[in-house]
């Protein structure tokens, strides 16, 4: 089981930077495969930025890379998203998710954290 809980959601301006936080649970923090999502009003829930169990392995969105960079401190059981540059278009809840490296699916879900982007 893993309980996720992030924070670090807020109102910036368009070219400011963010940092997300996502704090878990259990004692197997460092087995998981982390990511981040974002779903924006009136879309869908969208992959952002993933990180293997170890820190060495990220993924990243299109719309996000170069911008956006994924992080995990396993002895924190935290995961970060350091967010550069952010746009209006980067408007969403972000949430954080988990899953064991074997599926195929993220099965561990925060809450979420709004971030807004003003023009």
């Amino acid at each position: 089981q893993l309980q996720l809980v992030e924070s670090g959601g807020r109102l910036v301006q368009a070219g400011g930077s963010l940092r997300l936080s996502c704090t878990a649970s259990g004692r197997t923090f460092g087995s998981y495969h982390m990511a981040w999502f974002r779903q924006a009003p009136g879309k869908e829930r969208e992959f952002v930025a993933g990180v293997g169990w170890s820190g060495g392995s990220t993924d990243y969105a299109d719309s996000v890379k170069g911008r956006f960079t994924i992080s995990r401190d396993n002895a924190k059981n935290t995961v970060y998203l350091q967010m550069n540059n952010l746009k209006p278009e980067d408007t969403a809840v972000y949430y954080c998710a988990g899953k064991i490296p074997q599926s195929r699916n993220y099965n561990y879900w925060g809450q979420g954290t709004q971030v807004t982007v003003s023009s």
